[in-house]
């Protein structure tokens, strides 16, 4: 492991070093002319379903590139938030992303997600299966602002985070290899090989481990929390038979564990108080530590196997695009901050849920330059979803007295999941077919229009079945169980959804380098199936209607890209999850339901400077005010005009990329910060679940020999440890806990690099 003497160097290194070239590099030449030549290398992105110009598609987009990944330091999808404004991701709930303030977080598995996540091509749209669990070998993750339903698909009502990863090369053998290894043992891996297989053939396999010990404590079990692990890989095969024909064929394996569980904040009962503070545990908004005697976790399995065709037919192109996917997660997160032989609240909560899904889709594409240009398209998706739940409860009772009597009765309550005492057997099938397309008339060489639309079906349906049983036994104790109710329990349901969702954008040509465009999209999440304690209860689609209207440029040469939007999104019966008191049933439950309506609107702007051949800097802005406008939730309580769950107004992020030859050494530098105002993580804005403002700062120094392949280097993430929680929860008689995120403390550690 790292000393702390260590790691305060590297830290001061760091920190000083990453400043030194800079006033080195200005203070040579600062009486010097700009470079003349340097420019913005294009970025060409998909947000179309077709190859194009980031410059030439009416979209807002923020494209950020496997480099630019990979100086962040960051190590999960999930980081993106720290990369792009306008993005967050809610762990809690179900977890999922959010655009520009929108998205639905829930653990029913009728309910769509907002934001749509794309891996190369695929929606991934499993409970907990993200495609991604690492960022290895990553080409490009373009974010696609606002609704995107048309042309992908219904659950893309707030936007799209589309993740390409790299294909293998024909002809050209290539390895490259990674490590790092910091403070609290973090570490990461990465091995990535490409490798001819005749001149028709490629493949490239991406191999990846990380981690990190976690920086809260079991002071019990005398074990770290909030530690992580994953390791995978990804193996992609291309056929290029000729030219005009080419296939790729994907299988990727991931896995994910660890033992993230939420930690007092402050305590409801005073006797659970005095009960930490003996286990050693100190409750406050920074408390990290519990004293649960049995460790949570979460275990996360993904595989997935694709297939890509692309084939050119004359002058158009057709692609075809199969994919099947299998996640298997276990959840094991006990709940009662204490050890259960002095107080047991939840004991037992566990259980494994299993997806899978098949999907198929087929484009048709035009070439781009002619009068018109079209797309169409079809999709099939067929996701399958099984859980099993276990949840017993003493709500309070201990297991066993101080003299070692076994006191405890265990409680059952008919009810879904949240419900104590109860096994819970949840099935769901959510099939979806659509048509969809595009026209786009270039009307004169400056001035273009399109029109988008899709048609969709869904048919979604889930079935509960309820039983009450004898929970699982504990070492030395044979508890009693007391059921509430004498008979097994089973209810199913099921909704069909019909929808017609359009887009129209116009764009005109300002200048050379520079274009304007206004859209008006629209879009819609299908209703689902939900139960309300042990009640059928179906929530209605969602829609929305959005306005965007921009501006994209390019000045001084190419070396500087703005580019700037407005936008106003406003969405009819939004689906939203929220924690309330089901009649009978002592646990409060997560429910979702229908707000009348919600409104986003704001401005977004982006900027990229090459200042000149060794430093270019990078910019980004969101403002978004996304808001309740109608949502009356029962007699007694109204969130009209309250802020949705996990929404800053503003989000920003900076970046700086140095890098010079200084004798026989070549010297990078990367400094990035983001920022995000602050935001509520539960509706209506308790006081209590308020995360203040706070920015990230992180950092990344290394030389490599000129003419050489290795390097070697230090990086840094939350340079300046601040510390912030990621969600709030007031939780029964446990009272208010919270969520640690996994940099809320500084790591500072080394890495090296080689490529062949």
């Amino acid at each position: 492991m790292i000393s702390t003497h260590n790691l305060r160097f590297g830290l001061s290194l760091l920190a000083s070093t990453s400043l030194a070239p800079f006033a080195q590099a200005y203070a040579e030449a600062a009486p010097a002319a700009p470079t003349q030549g340097v420019e913005l290398e294009a970025v060409v992105v998909t947000a179309q379903r077709r190859s194009e110009n980031l410059q030439q598609v009416p979209v807002a987009i923020t494209s950020v590139s496997g480099k630019a990944l990979e100086a962040s330091n960051f190590q999960a999808v999930t980081d993106l938030q720290y990369v792009v404004p306008g993005v967050q991701f809610d762990p809690t709930n179900g977890a999922a992303f959010q655009i520009r303030g929108v998205g639905s977080t829930s653990f029913d598995f009728s309910n769509e997600k907002s934001v749509s996540l794309v891996v190369d091509d695929v929606v991934m749209d499993g409970q907990r299966d993200n495609g991604m669990t690492g960022l290895s070998d990553i080409q490009q993750v373009d974010v696609l602002m606002g609704p995107q339903g048309t042309l992908f698909g219904k659950n893309a009502t707030s936007g799209v985070i589309s993740i390409a990863t790299a294909k293998p090369v024909l002809s050209q053998w290539a390895v490259k290899a990674s490590a790092s290894y910091g403070e609290r043992e973090d570490r990461n891996a990465n091995l990535i090989v490409n490798a001819p297989l005749g001149d028709k053939f490629a493949l490239r396999v991406a191999a990846f481990t990380q981690g990190q010990e976690g920086h809260g404590r079991y002071t019990t079990l005398n074990q770290n929390l909030n530690t992580f692990k994953e390791h995978g890989y990804r193996a992609k095969l291309l056929f290029k038979p000729f030219e005009g024909l080419e296939a790729i064929y994907t299988h990727d394996d991931e896995y994910h564990w660890d033992n993230s569980i939420r930690t007092a904040v402050a305590v409801a009962s005073p006797a659970v108080n005095a009960l930490q503070i003996a286990n050693g545990v100190t409750q406050g908004p920074e408390n990290g530590d519990d004293a649960d005697s049995s460790m949570g976790m979460i275990r996360t399995k993904t595989q997935g196997d694709s297939l890509r065709v692309q084939y050119q037919v004359g002058r158009d192109t057709l692609t075809s695009i199969t994919a099947y996917r299998k996640t298997t997660y276990d959840n094991d997160t006990p709940a009662d901050l204490v050890p259960a032989t002095q107080f047991a609240y939840i004991p037992y909560n566990s259980g494994r849920l299993n997806t899978s899904k098949v999907s198929q889709e087929l484009r048709w594409a035009s070439p781009t330059g002619g009068f018109v240009e079209y797309l169409a398209g079809l999709f099939y998706n067929r996701l399958l979803a099984e859980q099993t739940q276990l949840q017993w409860a003493t709500l309070g009772a201990p297991i066993v007295s101080p003299t070692g009597v076994k006191l405890t009765n265990f409680y059952a309550l008919t009810g879904a999941i949240g419900a104590a005492g109860n096994a819970s057997l949840f099935k769901a099938q959510n099939t979806t077919g659509a048509v969809f397309g595009q026209l786009k008339f270039n009307l004169t060489s400056k001035a273009s229009l399109a029109i988008s639309g899709r048609y969709t079906s869904d048919h979604n349906g889930q079935s509960l079945n309820y039983v009450w049983i004898d929970p699982r036994p504990i070492t030395g104790v044979n508890a009693t169980f007391t059921a509430t109710s004498a008979q097994p329990y089973q209810n199913r349901g099921r909704v069909k959804d019909h929808n017609f969702s359009y887009r129209i954008a116009g764009q005109y040509q300002l200048s050379d380098h520079a274009m304007a465009y206004a859209t008006y999209s629209t879009g819609y999440k299908p209703g689902g199936v939900a139960f309300v304690g042990n009640k059928y209860a179906p929530f209605a689609d969602e829609t929305v209607k959005s306005l965007e209207a921009g501006v994209k440029s390019e000045l001084f040469d190419r070396r500087v890209r703005l580019n700037v939007d407005v936008f106003n999104s406003e969405f009819t019966d939004f689906q939203a999850t929220i924690l309330t008191n089901i009649p009978g049933n002592v646990l409060q439950q997560l429910v979702i339901g229908n707000a009348g309506g919600l409104k986003s609107s704001g401005a977004e702007a982006n900027v990229a400077w090459r200042v000149n051949e060794a430093l270019s800097l990078t910019g980004a802005v969101t403002y978004a005010d996304a808001h309740f406008t109608d949502y009356v939730y029962n007699a007694t309580t109204n969130y009209t005009g309250t802020r949705l769950t996990n929404a800053p107004r503003l989000s920003a992020h900076l970046g700086a990329e140095y890098e010079r030859t200084v004798g026989t050494m070549r010297f990078r530098a990367n400094l990035d910060y983001a920022y995000r105002s602050k935001s509520w993580t539960v509706v209506g804005q308790p006081a209590y679940s308020e995360v203040p403002a706070y920015g990230l700062a992180n950092g990344r120094i290394s030389l490599s020999p000129e003419n050489s392949q290795i390097e070697f280097g230090l990086y840094g993430r939350n340079l300046f440890n601040k510390y912030y929680s990621t969600g709030y929860q007031q939780y029964g008689a446990l009272g208010l806990l919270h969520y640690t995120a996994r940099d809320a403390y500084r790591t500072v550690g080394v890495f090296a690099k080689y490529a062949y």
